[in-house]
């Protein structure tokens, strides 16, 4: 979806080398990176005439692999390449026998002969995640980071027989900021900036323009591999070197210490400023200060003075705890009665008394609920502590959650001081005099039912597209805000009361939540509007009006969970009882894109909520400010603190954290295919968490020659430019009958011109801008490329002259299946046609079906058993017959292949964010 349109544009950004000089190319190597390095250099032309990888580890093959086997590409794998320091003849002949002119290596662990590296014309290149010659060696990222460099990145050079010797070819550097880890410098930079460079290291040297620079010797350097026995902590440093040294060692070997006679590792380090929080000392071998178990995490001190605070331990037996927790089982949260409420405390014993008449005293301990009482004591209990106790309010739900005589005396008491009222939401507004109205965003993150600014301070712009203006700044999380984002989910799915809240009540709370979304459905809307550049009449009635409709559906299904008995066959007598319980999973994520950016909130997180799960919601980092503005509803319909936490960020820190985060048991993901298989991975590495993923399309429409013609046109223009084409659904290819193409296409060209581009805020614009610069430049290079290819651009193709970031509706025709356009998804407004013989209903079919997606799919005729037939044979999961872009909140959707996997809206969505859980019974 999003991700899609960035990353595979971002692939050709080197569009002015898409015609020069291409190479045959061996890649030797591995991982996620060695495939999209791959793929990416297939898409400019080039040649991989072999793949040299690793062999299929437990059945499953690397995913350079998969996606060379896939194209057609050799691939070879081979265990090793030499024996007891020789060659492999035979190895390297199989090696030679493919003639690459240049062996890419993006990522290699085997050693490689030089017979091998030699052999090519241009040699070999390889990248290395380090700026050479600083830090060679397989663990260089790591050494950057404990030793406190300033700056990071990654070399490709040319290969020679040293170890990380050769020359230079390419360099590229990045800041690092305070709190980063490997993960975030990998994703942030790393990964995606490492990529661009392979491709253009590749054409520099087919274009005879690759350097060979010299390495220095100055400042060379060879650090290896850490082994656990080398991590443990050296107290005796400042506390910048040990957090340097903890996230330096995170994940892999892991920093460690010893606390109460056993290893424990440290994870998730970050500095800190200011004094730190209330805690319990807790003694840490060889640190002077005693370290302090707070709200947040354990601070330790360094040898200045100074302080760090770690989030999560790990202990020997392999069990990882939020630092915080450390002495859970210890904690007390009693008060000390005065004699007034020590009175009162007896008047209430009495009315237990007097409730559960069969107890012959109630004491502390003694429990309301298994002494006998049922629901109607409840609301009994409740009015008459009110009518004898000074009219001190309490609900049913105190009773549920202090159900003991001592911890519903505690409840009463701190209820009677004031001490649980809840503190009045404090929210810095961003306003703007806009729409006739004035709108109030709040702009920090929502953590714990409170807005406050990003733990480091940071922010990014949010600008509004229909004139590149800025609308204000937005907290821009920190690894540290994302957990203590996740530990408030966690208290509040554990401890809090949504947790043990009777199904039918959270329902009520989403219905009241809907309701507020109603009664500023104007001012959200003209925020969509302004942060995504959506149409208002479309914001007003898809933007917010379907996330509106999506709570109030889930809020009727809280109720509505159920398990099944089931019979089992057992040895006689079968006394048996099986029976299933759903239930929810947790603490959930959920991580969403910028061209709907309420409504793919609703989509997620109504189903997560109404199973009974908490959340922490990453919005996009461009259109963060809705998500906000629905953070703060969620306070004035009651939802308790810590269900749902809202993290504005980027997504190689932010999203990298959630889906590594060992708390979180599921992520929700729409997004690009890429983003989500690197999602996916780290979700598996971490915890095994749950995944669904909505990811990117190329959603063919076949259009026969039998068709409502003028249905045809208006939903056809629909299926492309609907919310200015940044629609992971739209019709990315249409397949129109020969007999009638050519009339289908001037139809649709004269209803272009008919089309009011213009500010998105004035109602009869029927066409906004797009949603950021980067993108409506990407939009213009696809549409180059497209003629460079040979495609037929019958109108549009250019940005519109006018501020802002519009984009002409655009009509190519004369598509090739062998096309750019006719494979990549533009996410933009850039209808993409191709006809097809008449009466060739196959023929169209297995076009339409040769792409690695399947999100969406839809054909108009009004013959009905051909349009079933199809319907039958579209590999998509979702198909419109004589209409497009027609979803409701009680359908499925969701997508096949590499479009994802799970469903959003409908009940099937709520399976997504439950468990099933087998109960016997025997009796």
């Amino acid at each position: 979806m999003l991700w899609t349109a960035n990353q595979v544009l971002r692939r050709f950004s080197t569009t002015s080398h898409y015609y020069q000089s291409k190479l045959k190319l061996a890649l030797i190597g591995q991982s996620l990176f060695g495939q999209e390095v791959y793929t990416s250099l297939r898409k400019q032309g080039h040649k991989v005439v072999g793949v040299f990888t690793v062999p299929d580890k437990d059945g499953k093959a690397d995913p350079l692999a998969v996606a060379a086997e896939k194209d057609g590409t050799p691939v070879f794998k081979f265990p090793r390449w030499r024996v007891k320091g020789q060659p492999i003849a035979e190895v390297v002949e199989a090696y030679k026998s493919v003639g690459a002119e240049l062996n890419v290596m993006p990522f290699c662990s085997q050693f490689i002969p030089m017979n091998v590296i030699d052999h090519p014309r241009h040699g070999s290149i390889i990248y290395h995640p380090s700026i050479l010659p600083l830090h060679r060696g397989a663990s260089a990222i790591n050494w950057t980071l404990i030793q406190g460099d300033a700056q990071a990145g990654f070399s490709v050079f040319w290969a020679d027989d040293g170890l990380d010797t050769g020359p230079l070819l390419l360099q590229r550097s990045c800041s690092v900021e305070p709190n980063d880890t490997v993960d975030s410098l990998y994703n942030r930079f790393l990964f995606p900036e490492g990529i661009k460079a392979m491709v253009e290291s590749v054409q520099l040297i087919a274009d005879g323009k690759a350097p060979r620079v010299i390495q220095s010797e100055e400042g060379a350097s060879y650090e290896g591999i850490q082994k656990k026995s080398n991590a443990k902590v050296n107290w005796a440093q400042p506390a910048e070197a040990i957090h340097n040294w903890i996230r330096g060692h995170d994940k892999v070997p892991g920093a460690w210490t010893v606390i109460d006679g056993q290893n424990v590792t440290l994870y998730g380090s970050s500095l800190l400023s200011g004094t730190p929080a209330d805690g319990q000392p807790l003694e840490v071998e060889g640190l002077a200060t005693p370290g302090l178990v707070t709200k947040t995490g354990l601070v330790l001190h360094g040898s200045d003075g100074k302080a760090l605070l770690v989030k999560s331990l790990q202990f020997e037996d392999g069990k990882m705890i939020p630092a915080s927790k450390f002495f859970s089982s210890g904690e007390s949260s009693s008060v000390e009665l005065s004699p007034e409420e020590q009175a009162q405390a007896e008047e209430i014993r009495a009315i237990w008394k007097g409730i559960l008449s069969n107890v012959p005293a109630v004491v502390d301990t003694t429990d309301f609920f298994k002494s006998g009482a049922a629901s109607m004591d409840v609301v009994r209990l409740v009015e008459e502590v009110k009518q004898r106790c000074g009219g001190v309010e309490l609900q049913t739900e105190d009773v549920y959650m202090a159900s003991t005589f001592q911890d519903f005396v505690q409840v009463f008491v701190r209820r009677l001081r004031g001490e649980d009222q809840e503190e009045e939401l404090v929210v810095d507004y961003a306003t703007q005099d806009i729409n006739n109205m004035t709108v109030r965003m709040p702009h920090q993150c929502f953590i714990n039912g409170q807005f406050e600014d990003a733990e480091n301070g940071k922010t990014s712009d949010t600008i509004n597209p229909a004139d590149g203006s800025l609308i204000c700044k937005v907290a821009a999380s920190s690894v540290g805000d994302v957990d203590r984002a996740v530990a408030a989910a966690k208290e509040a799915f554990e401890n809090g009361p949504w947790g043990r809240m009777n199904p039918r009540d959270r329902g009520s709370m989403l219905y009241r939540l809907a309701d507020l979304m109603e009664e500023h459905q104007e001012e959200l809307a003209t925020i969509e509007s302004m942060d995504s550049g959506a149409v208002y009449t479309l914001a007003l009635k898809t933007h917010v009006g379907m996330s509106i409709q999506t709570f109030r559906y889930f809020a009727g299904w809280c109720d509505k969970i159920q398990g099944k008995t089931i019979p089992i066959n057992q040895a006689r007598p079968n006394r048996n009882l099986t029976f299933t319980r759903r239930e929810p999973l947790g603490v959930c994520a959920i991580v969403i894109p910028w061209n709907y950016p309420l409504m793919m909130l609703a989509w997620k997180s109504a189903a997560c909520l109404a199973a009974g799960n908490t959340l922490v919601l990453k919005p996009a980092q461009v259109t963060p400010l809705t998500a906000l503005k629905f953070a703060e509803l969620t306070v004035k319909a009651g939802i308790p603190k810590g269900v749902i936490n809202i993290v504005p960020g980027s997504g190689g820190l932010v999203g990298q954290r959630l889906s590594d985060h060992p708390d979180i048991r599921k992520l929700g993901f729409t997004g690009s295919t890429p983003i989500g298989k690197h999602i996916m991975q780290s979700c598996a590495l971490s915890n095994l968490k749950k995944v669904s993923l909505e990811l990117g399309g190329k959603s063919p429409l076949i259009i026969f020659s039998d068709c409502d013609m003028d249905k045809a046109v208006r939903m056809g223009m629909s299926s492309v430019y609907f919310n200015k084409g940044e629609n992971c659904i739209a019709a990315g290819r249409l397949f129109v009958e020969e007999s009638i193409h050519d009339e289908y296409i001037t139809r649709v060209v004269e209803e272009i011109k008919k089309m009011k581009i213009g500010d998105p805020l004035d109602r009869s614009t029927d066409h906004g801008p797009q949603n950021h610069k980067a993108h409506l430049d990407k939009l213009v290079e696809y549409c180059e490329v497209g003629v460079k290819e040979g495609a037929t651009l019958v109108c549009g193709g250019r940005q519109v002259d006018r501020p802002g970031f519009f984009m002409e509706p655009t009509v190519f025709t004369g598509v090739e299946d062998h096309m750019f356009i006719a494979k990549e998804e533009s996410f933009g407004p850039v209808m993409v046609v191709s006809k097809f013989k008449q009466g060739d209903v196959d023929g169209v079919l297995a076009r339409a079906n040769d792409t690695e997606f399947g999100l969406a799919s839809g054909v108009f005729t009004q013959d009905i058993s051909k349009a079933m037939y199809v319907s039958e044979k579209l590999d998509a999961g979702t198909v419109f017959i004589n209409t497009y872009n027609k979803t409701d909140v009680a359908s499925p959707f969701g997508g096949f292949k590499q479009s994802g996997f799970g469903k959003d809206l409908g009940e099937d969505a709520l399976s997504e964010y439950l468990r099933t859980k087998a109960v016997t019974v025997e009796y």
